[in-house]
């Protein structure tokens, strides 16, 4: 399918030096901008995102939630021990816990890695 756009000169002069990577680009960027819409996986992504790409053990093993994450996740954890989740937050505190478990999974491997090297 063919789509038109307008863009500015700037970036019409970016988009032309990855113009056979459009389809990648497009497809990675529209991946972000919903995940940036899912409350429970905003600023995730990146994490999920480098995974995805198979890094070296030691970026797999330096991964770290961005301060943003962290907060949250520090947030939570103090509503949780004083007050309750609401469903909202139990449902984020749901895939919090889910990304920490993959990239758990993850960094168990890349030290089994590194030990075998």
């Amino acid at each position: 399918m063919a789509i038109s756009i307008n863009l500015p000169d700037e970036l019409a002069n970016q988009v032309r030096q990855h113009e056979n990577d459009l389809p990648e680009i497009l497809t990675l960027g529209l991946r972000e901008w919903h995940a940036r819409q899912e409350p429970g996986f905003a600023g995730l992504s990146g994490v999920l995102e480098t995974l995805a790409t198979l890094p070296a053990p030691e970026e797999v093993l330096a991964l770290r939630p961005t301060p943003l994450v962290q907060g949250r996740i520090d947030d939570l954890l103090e509503k949780n021990r004083t007050g309750g989740l609401t469903p909202e937050e139990q449902r984020e505190w749901n895939q919090f816990q889910f990304v920490e478990h993959l990239v758990r999974l993850a960094k168990a491997r890349a030290l089994v890695k590194l030990r075998g090297a």
